[in-house]
């Protein structure tokens, strides 16, 4: 199972929770397209979370709970 970041996790929760992976990673692909120069830190967090996204089986995806955590 990879190990994500608090940060990884509460980007998963809010573009996917209660969807697949291949969906999660389409909506998180599209999301990029929208972001502006200056985002730098947002696009670095979204391809480290589609990388491990997509090195990760649907069977690993399906065990995790993705609860936001944004106190953190």
């Amino acid at each position: 199972m990879m190990d994500f970041t608090n940060d990884e996790q509460n980007l998963m929760c809010i573009y996917g929770m209660g969807i697949s992976r291949a969906r999660l990673i389409d909506k998180l692909m599209e999301m990029k397209d929208y972001l502006e120069e200056d985002e730098k830190e947002l696009l670095t967090l979204t391809e480290s979370t589609v990388g491990k996204l997509s090195r990760m089986t649907d069977a690993e995806f399906d065990q995790m709970e993705l609860v936001p955590d944004f106190d953190v």
